[in-house]
């Protein structure tokens, strides 16, 4: 008898796979996003280059974690929300931390040091990128509450965008200009990273919206 429920166990399972749990996924995911960006931080107010290199092996780690989590979407029989919503949160997260390193990569290219700018973006960006892994971490649970987590990481975009502004007006004064586009294209991939954080914010809020 035991060997016959068994049997049958192993034909159910066979023809109707167990649904991932994509939403521990999707906060696994953004919980790595999280401590790139803490490390984001740390770097902008010391330009140590060792946590510069920790931000490049994250981006290793944090491309692991991606195709994985598409590789299990790719083979689940079923999934408890939108496939594409599912890729777009994966993708985006993704982003996040290849701007992150981006940003890194140039400064120590371009032979830049981090300045109050640089650390204040990176402090909103990780403000922005907790809110979205609590929103991903309630979304099994308390759907609805996930979609205040996501205003406020579109809302850490916005100061991002409004702060680069005020960083270019400061920064196109004197006749220095290489030193100019230099640092812009720093201030550029931050806001790209920030950016990034709001799509994602924005795949978090149209996931609620479908779920509640």
């Amino acid at each position: 008898m035991n060997e016959e429920k068994s049997l049958l166990v192993r034909l159910y399972e066979r023809f109707f796979p167990k649904t991932a749990d994509f939403f521990g996924l999707l906060t696994e995911q953004s919980r790595q996003v999280e401590h790139t960006v803490a490390l984001l931080v740390r770097y902008m107010e010391t330009g140590d280059d060792a946590i510069g290199q920790q931000i490049k092996d994250d981006e290793h780690a944090a491309d692991t974690v991606k195709v994985r989590n598409i590789h299990t979407l790719n083979e689940a029989f079923s999934t408890p929300i939108d496939r594409e919503d599912i890729y777009r949160a994966i993708t985006t997260l993704d982003q996040v931390v290849n701007a992150c390193k981006d940003a890194v990569n140039e400064m120590h290219a371009l032979d830049l040091k981090p300045d109050a700018f640089t650390l204040e973006m990176a402090r909103l960006l990780h403000a922005g990128v907790v809110a979205l892994g609590e929103g991903y971490a309630k979304l099994g649970r308390l759907p609805a509450a996930s979609s205040v987590d996501a205003d406020v990481a579109r809302k850490a975009e916005r100061k991002v965008e409004k702060l680069y502004r005020k960083a270019l007006a400061q920064l196109f004064q004197g006749d220095d200009y290489i030193q100019m586009f230099k640092r812009r294209e720093i201030y550029r991939h931050l806001t790209n990273a920030a950016e990034r954080m709001a799509a994602c914010a924005n795949t978090l809020h149209d996931i609620v919206v479908k779920m509640v």
